[in-house]
C-alpha cells in the first residue's frame, strides 16, 4: 500500500476527502488538525448545549491509503487538476509496510484495571482470572474506553462507594462506561445522556454488550432527582452546568465530577458552593476527581 499525505485548507477538507474516497479509489482517508500541539490547535466540538464552532479545522493534514503507487499517483494528479481545488499541496507519497492492521490496532488496547477485581476489557481480550466485575468496551467514536485517568477515577469511585442507588445520572455519557459501571455496582435505574448522537448510539451498543439496562438519550431525558450524578466532561462546561447538575441531586445524593485539572479545583468549588460542598477525592497524572453530597433534609 501507499500513503498520500496532503495539506488542505478548511473550505476544501470535506470535498477533498469525499473525492479521495468516493471517486479516486482511496481505501481509507483520515483527517488530522495540522496545528495540533501548537497555539492554533482547535477543538471541533462545542460545549454541552452549544453548537460546534466549526465543522473542520483551519488547516488539515489528510492521509489517504491506496493499493499501490500508481493509484496513489493518479489520484494526486487527477485531484490537483480539478478547477475547484485551490491551496491543496502534496506533502508526501510513501510506501506503507504490509501489516495486519486490525491486530496492530487491537494490540494498543489491553485490559485496564480499575481496582484489583474490577476491569475494563476489550472484546477481543480474555477476562483476567481475578476479575469479579468486567466492562466490555471497544474503542469507537465516543469518548470513554477506560484508558484516560478521568474515566478510571470515576469508575474507581463508583466501585469503592457502591450501594443500591435507586437512580443514577451519567451526564455527558460518551461511550456509556460510567453508566454501565454504576449498573454493575448496584444501581437500579441509570439514565445516560449526551448531546452527541454518536455517543447515544455507542452507549446503547455498549449497554447491550454488557447486558445492562440503561435509559439513553439527549440531555432532556434527565428528569427529577437522582441518588448519584456523574459528569466526566471538562471544567468549563462543568461550571456552566453547575445549576443543572446540582438541581438533579436528591437530598443526601452524591455528585462526582471529572475532567478537571489540579489547578482548577478552587474555581470548581466556588461554582458548586451555592448547592453543595465538593472537594478533591482522587488524582492522577495532573487530573483530579471532585465529589460531594447535597445536604440531607433535617
Amino acid at each position: 500500500m501507499y500513503e498520500l499525505v496532503l495539506s488542505v485548507g478548511e473550505a476544501l477538507a470535506e470535498p477533498v476527502s469525499d473525492a479521495l474516497s468516493d471517486e479516486l479509489g482511496a481505501l481509507a482517508v483520515s483527517v488530522e488538525d495540522a496545528d495540533a500541539g501548537g497555539d492554533l490547535e482547535r477543538a471541533l466540538f462545542g460545549e454541552p448545549g452549544m453548537a460546534a464552532p466549526r465543522g473542520t479545522w483551519q488547516h488539515s493534514t489528510m492521509r489517504a491509503l491506496f493499493a499501490d503507487e500508481a493509484q496513489a499517483t493518479d489520484a494526486a494528479t487527477l485531484l490537483l487538476a480539478q478547477a475547484w481545488v485551490h491551496g491543496v499541496h502534496v506533502q508526501s507519497l510513501t510506501p506503507v509496510p504490509d501489516a495486519d492492521w486490525v491486530r496492530v490496532t487491537q494490540a494498543q488496547f489491553a485490559p485496564v484495571p480499575v481496582t484489583d477485581t474490577f476491569w475494563i476489557v476489550p472484546s477481543w481480550h480474555p477476562v483476567p482470572a481475578h476479575a469479579e466485575r468486567v466492562i466490555r468496551v471497544d474503542p469507537g467514536l465516543a469518548f470513554g474506553t477506560g484508558t484516560h485517568p478521568t474515566t478510571r477515577m470515576c469508575l474507581r469511585w463508583v466501585a469503592n462507594n457502591a450501594r443500591d442507588w435507586t437512580r443514577v445520572l451519567d451526564y455527558g455519557c460518551g461511550s456509556g462506561i460510567l453508566a454501565i459501571g454504576a449498573a454493575l455496582h448496584g444501581a437500579h435505574s441509570v439514565d445516560a445522556v449526551d448531546i452527541d448522537p454518536a455517543a447515544v448510539e455507542s452507549t446503547l451498543a455498549n449497554a447491550r454488550a454488557n447486558s445492562v439496562s440503561l435509559r439513553v438519550g439527549a440531555p432532556e431525558l434527565a428528569r427529577g432527582p437522582y441518588d448519584l450524578v456523574l459528569a466526566n466532561i471538562l471544567a468549563q462546561p462543568l461550571k456552566l452546568l453547575a445549576p443543572l447538575l446540582a438541581g438533579h441531586l436528591a437530598p443526601g445524593a452524591s455528585l462526582v465530577l471529572a475532567g478537571i485539572l489540579e489547578r482548577q479545583a478552587a474555581e470548581m468549588r466556588g461554582a458548586y458552593a451555592p448547592w453543595c460542598s465538593i472537594d478533591v477525592c482522587d488524582s492522577q497524572d495532573g487530573w483530579i476527581l471532585m465529589s460531594g453530597a447535597r445536604e440531607a433534609n433535617p
